[in-house]
């Protein structure tokens, strides 16, 4: 009962604006929202759906209206990431036959030098997250377990961040003829 009491006046004082409450919030759901988004979330999701759903909590936690709420929106916060991060793969993985073929003619036609720019323009599109995983495995050959050890962060996270990086680049670079 002590502890519910607890973490009601932290919800409140996180409501309130009050950083440190959100800050200790934060720390202290991120083993339910970690354990709740595995059941929810694959794998490789598990990491990105937390993160992100502990970054809009922090952001609109001042909206909440009812103290009792909490647990309920930061689970269905979870379930919606873990969805959009599903959507993703889902759109990714339905590349159909067609637009390949078409992608490769378009790429085809490219110079070097044009596809050099398109690619440079394609990396700079990155979040900062993903293209600093593409460039330490892609440009400084670093592994997956090397990345991880410096970044400090699972090998299925960064495998994951790879692999969303590298779709983001070849939806840039076919998306758009730049020539």
């Amino acid at each position: 009962m002590h502890i519910t009491i607890e973490r009601d006046n932290l919800i409140s004082s996180a409501k309130a604006g009050d950083t440190l409450a959100i800050a200790r919030l934060l720390a202290l759901c991120q083993a339910d929202a970690r354990r709740y988004a595995r059941r929810h979330c694959h794998a490789s999701d598990v990491d990105d759906a937390v993160q992100e759903s502990l970054l809009i909590i922090s952001r609109k936690v001042g909206g909440l209206q009812a103290v009792a709420a909490f647990s309920a929106w930061l689970f269905t916060v979870i379930k919606r990431e873990c969805y959009k991060l599903a959507k993703i793969i889902t759109r990714t993985d339905s590349f159909d036959e067609e637009r390949e073929a078409q992608a490769e003619q378009q790429l085809a036609r490219k110079t070097d030098q044009d596809l050099r720019m398109d690619l440079v323009a394609a990396l700079e599109s990155l979040p900062a997250h993903y293209l600093e995983v593409v460039i330490l495995r892609d440009f400084e050959e670093l592994t997956i377990a090397e990345i991880a050890g410096r970044l400090n962060e699972p090998q299925s996270s960064i495998k994951s961040r790879l692999h969303r990086a590298r779709v983001l680049v070849r939806e840039y670079l076919l998306a758009y003829d730049h020539g």
